[in-house]
């Protein structure tokens, strides 16, 4: 890949301390859009705004959805700025391109009933399923990314005051309570199931898998898909939880300001479509219900 775009990727990094994770789907959608020049014959100086948007038309006809082409443009957008800012060349040929608009899918989320329903299905009189128990418990108690949690560290958990501190987009850290219900869980775990599987090289993550190592967020992610199956739950993801946190939290009477904060949202906006949701769920409800509904 060009030179130029490698030093971009690294200005994500140094520069705006975004994580490893957010400048790894940089990079994949720079490489997409990288390889769409090369087969057309244009390197990034002459791109102009015409191959940009044959680019935009060529995403659309790959059939990805509205958000990806729009999170794909915003990075060619952030390059374009990029090179420009530092004279590699003459004109941003996106400059003059409109912002396109993200459709905003509501996300998907369990009910109460349905959460409770996988939490109970962890069946725990065997030892082995005590990590299970407490990933799952935590993640519905914070609502923190599948990515945080597998980054977390026995440090990171103050059983005591019962909170966890999260290290989220950017390092930007922030405080979360457990709950209860995970406190127990992942104290239990901690005192019966983790010390026989930790190694001695003491690697001092959370959550590990049979080997000792960090479990991955791959990992994670077949766990919740394991007890979704059980509970008769097909439509679920790795942020399924998270989704579910944040709605049950204003159904039951939370502030938005609170949510988040919790979340780790540096925007409110990206909160607010909770809100939707949580109107979406009332609309139903109410239609269901009223005599006029």
């Amino acid at each position: 890949m060009d030179k130029r775009i490698e030093e971009f990727l690294r200005f994500l990094i140094v520069e705006r301390s975004l994580s490893k994770n957010t400048v790894q789907a940089y990079r994949a959608d720079l490489e997409d859009f990288y390889g769409f020049l090369s087969r057309e014959n244009f390197s990034l100086e002459k791109a102009n705004y015409p191959v940009i948007i044959s680019y935009i038309e060529y995403l659309k006809k790959k059939d990805f959805s509205s958000y990806s082409v729009a999170r794909k443009i915003s990075t060619v957008k952030s390059l374009y700025r990029f090179l420009s800012a530092q004279k590699y060349i003459k004109e941003d040929p996106t400059m003059i391109l409109e912002s396109f608009k993200r459709e905003r899918h509501l996300p998907t989320v369990l009910s109460v009933s349905q959460v409770n329903s996988m939490l109970e299905n962890i069946d725990t009189a065997k030892k082995a399923n005590l990590r299970d128990k407490a990933l799952l418990e935590l993640l519905y108690a914070t609502g923190i990314r599948v990515s945080e949690l597998a980054d977390l560290k026995i440090e990171n958990i103050d059983m005591e005051v019962g909170y966890v501190r999260v290290f989220g987009k950017g390092s930007k850290e922030r405080v979360v309570p457990i709950g209860k219900h995970a406190k127990v869980w992942v104290q239990k775990y901690i005192e019966e199931l983790r010390p026989e599987i930790a190694r001695k090289s003491a690697f001092n993550y959370l959550f590990l898998n049979k080997s000792g190592q960090k479990l991955s967020r791959q990992s994670i992610w077949k766990t919740i898909k394991k007890y979704g199956k059980i509970s008769g739950i097909s439509k679920i993801s790795p942020h399924t939880f998270r989704h579910s946190f944040a709605t049950h939290l204003l159904e039951g009477g939370a502030d938005l300001r609170s949510v988040q904060e919790m979340l780790g949202h540096v925007d409110i906006s990206t909160t607010q479509i909770y809100t939707q949701l949580n109107r979406k769920i009332l609309k139903e409800i109410h239609k269901k219900y009223h005599p006029r509904g």
